[in-house]
This record gives C-alpha cells, sequence and structure tokens, in this order.
C-alpha cells in the first residue's frame, strides 16, 4: 500500500470506480457478499465482515438509541470492501488511509521505511508539508489514499434518492484515517467543517475498534430493524 498509492494511483482509481458499473445491488444485498470478505489488514478479527457491520452497528445503537442514520452508518461503513471481488487487491481495498500529495506523517504505521519505493517521497511536488495543498483547505479537497472509505462515499452520494446527513458521509469516508482522528496529524489541512465532524469520526470509531469480538448477532432478527433504516435512508438498488 505504502509503495503504490501515490497521486497518479489514486487518480486512476477514482476515475475507475467512480464509473459505478460493476453490479447494482440493495444494501442488503451487498452486505450479504460481505459474508465472502475477510480483512486481511485487521489483527483483531478473522471473522467475515457481515459480522462486524451488525456488531458495529447494534453496539451504536445501544449507546445512541435514538440516532437511527448512526446505527445505519455502523452497518454500512465497510461495504465498500466490494471492490475485493472486482480485481482490486485488498491493499488498494483495505487498511489506514492518509493524504497523498503533501509529506507523510510520521503516525502513519511503518512510516519510517515502508515509503522508501514510493516515487511521491522523491517527487518535490508532493514531498513537503503541504505538498500541494493550501493551509486548511479541507479534507474536501484533499486526495486520501484509494481504498473502500473514499469508494463507499462515492456510492452514496451517487445514490439519487440516499439522504444520510453529513455526519453519516463523514464517519464511512475518513474512518480509516487514523492519523488524523486518532494521532491528530494533519490538522493543518482542515477547515472548520472537518474539525466539528472530527468529534462524531472519534465517537463512531469507538465502535467500529471496540465491538470486534467472537459474539455473533442474531443477524436474521436484526434484518427487519436495519432493512426499515435502508428503506428510509438509502432505498432501492444502488449502483457500485
Amino acid at each position: 500500500m505504502h509503495t503504490h498509492q501515490t497521486v497518479d494511483f489514486v487518480d486512476r482509481k477514482m476515475a475507475q470506480w467512480t464509473k459505478f458499473d460493476k453490479m447494482e445491488l440493495t444494501i442488503m444485498e451487498a452486505l450479504e457478499k460481505l459474508n465472502d470478505v475477510i480483512d486481511e489488514s485487521d489483527p483483531d478479527v478473522d471473522m467475515p465482515n457481515i459480522v462486524h457491520a451488525f456488531q458495529t452497528a447494534e453496539e451504536i445503537r445501544r449507546k445512541h438509541p435514538d440516532l437511527d442514520w448512526f446505527h445505519l452508518t455502523g452497518l454500512i461503513h465497510d461495504l465498500g470492501k466490494v471492490m475485493a471481488f472486482y480485481g482490486e487487491p485488498q491493499w488498494s481495498v483495505v487498511g489506514d488511509t492518509f493524504p497523498v500529495g503533501c509529506g507523510y506523517a510520521d503516525s502513519i504505521v511503518y512510516r519510517e521505511t515502508s515509503f522508501n519505493m514510493n516515487p511521491d517521497l522523491y517527487d518535490s511536488r508532493y514531498n513537503t508539508k503541504f505538498g500541494i495543498y493550501s493551509p486548511n483547505c479541507g479534507l474536501d479537497n484533499v486526495k486520501m489514499s484509494w481504498g473502500h472509505d473514499e469508494f463507499m462515499y462515492q456510492v452514496l452520494i451517487n445514490h439519487p434518492n440516499m439522504s444520510l446527513p453529513e455526519e453519516a458521509l463523514y464517519c464511512i469516508r475518513y474512518h480509516s484515517f487514523y492519523p488524523w482522528h486518532s494521532s491528530g496529524d494533519y490538522m493543518f489541512l482542515c477547515d472548520e467543517k472537518d474539525k466539528k465532524m472530527l468529534t462524531w469520526i472519534r465517537e463512531f470509531n469507538k465502535f467500529d475498534l471496540y465491538t470486534k469480538s467472537e459474539n455473533v448477532p442474531d443477524i436474521d432478527q436484526l434484518r427487519p430493524y436495519y432493512q426499515s433504516l435502508i428503506d428510509k435512508y438509502i432505498p432501492g438498488k444502488v449502483k457500485f
């Protein structure tokens, strides 16, 4: 991932995947496909992602019973991993994300040596603190390493009947951006909206990280409730 995620690579992947021409599925159908995905980058769990999806959603529901959009966010946050079914290698689907086009923060895992073969490290356009960006330009204007976070965000904003609030979209788009929400790096790129949304992402990640266990929820029993949320916020077939 740290070798191949470059500005050029991210631009190519964005162009490739935002054609949304791979499949049309309901959200529940896409969740079922996660039965066949095990995230090789996750050291905490070796069970299919659909189980983690329901674990996360149910823990959010327990702590925030009145925020139904937040429950649904927990359920769908990893759905972008369906890219793995269409030839995308796991290093381009999962793992912690980081900005490309500017210097790499020290808090990135294996920062000291793993970027040594990345050509952007030696490109004067990209290897300074700000790189191609300006101070406080806002994360909307920053290119992130390609992965399931960005893809699912793009899928959702492309869906004409999607009505999730901006807080949900931020959680989905940046939940793997650990150098930012866990280590406080890259604040110099953030605008006021990013700083406001950071509170929500940190709250979300409590459930994403700490609900992983061998206790498997009764998915069949939970399905009607979550289907009602899908019908409310993301109805119909969705283009991936």
